[in-house]
């Protein structure tokens, strides 16, 4: 029951045990509403004052009643009081127990420092591709914020090694900085590549001095969001048109064209063969932009005689069924 109908049923208890206590002594001894009142208050308050006038065998009864009745109040409103003060508590620790066994059980999963601006639109945007994301923030005061997007999070320092174990950094894919400063999110880069040195880390630069520092820190990649963001105003003024299409391929929900990377498996059906015979253009009306080889270099507009080697990554432009239907292929 919500604490606030707690409260009003104990009131409304409250009333009701001392109308009725206080209408049975003047019913049965005849008493004045002073002295009935007098008495039914020190009778549920138990505390021995001794009996106003002489009671009859009736009005001793009638006390025996509201003597258990009174106790039984009492008992309720110290229930009350210590399921107010545990059970929040209680309900804390529940649940921090169960989001750490959903944490523990998770691999491949991103871990997100910073549940700030950017942080939560971060979460939003990975947790709505059906990713796993655990948010680590040390600011208590946006625990509610996050229990209200229902993310799987954890309270401390991103930058303490134990809660970085704890979000499963050995078993992650990925981690993404956005602490509050540079220093933090080199010191943070440094610590999470020790612990895993095959996770794939971004990081955020707010100065444009600390880009070399985090990169030689380990990060694999430094974003500027005052860069960025100053480029694509550029870029909106300057190519409106490739700016509408790249908002369709990766903000607008409504549309069903994507832009995807797929990375090439040992086990694909197409490893070894030449793009022009793959089908992937004639049938599944697919464009590969970009082919990401092994040592990182990039074939941009790829030639028809192409082959697909394993460890490339393909970005691909087009229908996200069709999409779907070649990551299922470069599986195998």
């Amino acid at each position: 029951m919500d604490p606030k109908n707690h409260f009003t049923l104990s009131m409304i208890l409250t009333v009701g045990l001392i109308l009725a206590g206080t209408g049975g002594y003047m019913y049965l001894e005849g008493w004045s509403f002073d002295d009935a009142l007098y008495m039914t208050i020190i009778t549920l308050a138990t505390v021995g004052y001794g009996e106003v006038h002489q009671v009859s065998d009736a009005g001793r009864i009638f006390t025996i009643f509201l003597i258990v009745a009174g106790v039984g109040y009492f008992m309720y409103v110290v229930g009350l009081i210590v399921q107010f003060l545990v059970e929040d508590r209680i309900r804390v620790i529940l649940g921090r127990r169960k989001l750490d066994k959903q944490i523990a059980k998770l691999k491949d999963h991103y871990i997100i420092c910073g549940y700030g601006r950017i942080g939560r639109v971060l979460t939003r945007y990975l947790t709505d591709r059906y990713l796993d994301v655990v948010v680590i923030e040390k600011n208590m005061d946006r625990q509610a914020a996050m229990d209200e997007d229902g993310v799987l999070y954890l309270v401390g320092e991103a930058t303490d090694e134990s809660v970085l174990l704890r979000s499963g950094i050995n078993a992650a894919k990925g981690l993404i900085t956005a602490v509050a400063t540079d220093a933090d999110n080199v010191f943070l880069t440094l610590i999470a590549k020790q612990l895993n040195p095959d996770l794939f880390l971004v990081a955020r630069a707010m100065q444009n001095t600390a880009k070399r520092t985090l990169q030689a820190a380990g990060a694999n990649k430094v974003i500027s969001p005052y860069d960025i963001g100053a480029r694509r105003m550029a870029h909106a003024i300057l190519r409106p048109t490739v700016i509408k299409f790249l908002e369709l391929a990766f903000t607008d929900e409504s549309t069903d064209i994507v832009m995807e990377e797929i990375r090439v498996r040992s086990t694909s059906r197409l490893l070894n063969v030449a793009l022009k015979d793959s089908g992937i253009r004639q049938k599944l009306n697919l464009i590969i932009l970009t082919i990401k080889k092994a040592d990182d270099t990039l074939i941009f507009n790829p030639k028809a005689d192409t082959c697909i080697e394993i460890d490339d990554t393909l970005v691909v432009v087009g229908q996200a069924k069709s999409v779907i239907r070649m990551e299922q292929m470069m599986q195998g």
